[in-house]
């Protein structure tokens, strides 16, 4: 994981040095950093639309009581999208804004996901919480519990202390 890390941190900034090179010699150095500022615009116009409609997606998931575990992944990738389009770059800008495609958000989410699983880091487990668990109005959820409050503690008015289990 070192090697992978020290190489990125040197390896992108040389090869987007050499972009900038590149496209500069083709393009100008007045075009080249109006194309690098248009991006860092652009990032943050998508950010805020796609994070919103995440959110909004979320919230939906949480009324159907459902763990919005797609919805947080895309939020992840936005966020580091976002981070990718602000940094000042023509292979980051391409990282960035292929992150903001909801298509390879999904392709990256199985492939990590196949990836966890097969690396033993993820269980997967087809019981506990699923979509179709439903803690609403009318629910009864069984379990065992130990009152652990003292007997000089005061009850506070409203509440009900439940007798212990035993």
């Amino acid at each position: 994981m070192g090697v992978i890390l020290f190489t990125a941190f040197v390896g992108v900034p040389i090869l987007e040095i050499m972009l900038f090179i590149e496209v500069g010699g083709r393009i100008g150095l007045a075009p080249t950093i109006g194309v690098v500022i248009l991006t860092a615009f652009a990032g943050t116009v998508l950010l805020r639309q796609q994070g919103l409609s995440t959110l909004r997606k979320a919230q939906a998931a949480l009324e159907e009581n459902r763990f919005p575990m797609d919805e947080v992944f895309d939020g992840l990738c936005l966020v580091i999208a976002g981070a990718l389009l602000l940094t000042p770059g023509f292979f980051t800008d391409a990282a960035g804004l292929s992150l903001f495609m909801p298509p390879a958000r999904a392709l990256l989410r199985r492939w990590l996901g196949a990836f966890l699983v097969s690396s033993g880091r993820v269980e997967v487990h087809s019981q506990g919480f699923g979509a179709d668990f439903d803690a609403g109005p009318g629910s009864v959820i069984d379990g065992e519990f130990e009152d652990i409050t003292s007997e000089d503690q005061e009850e506070t008015e409203g509440t009900k202390r439940l007798p212990p289990n035993k």
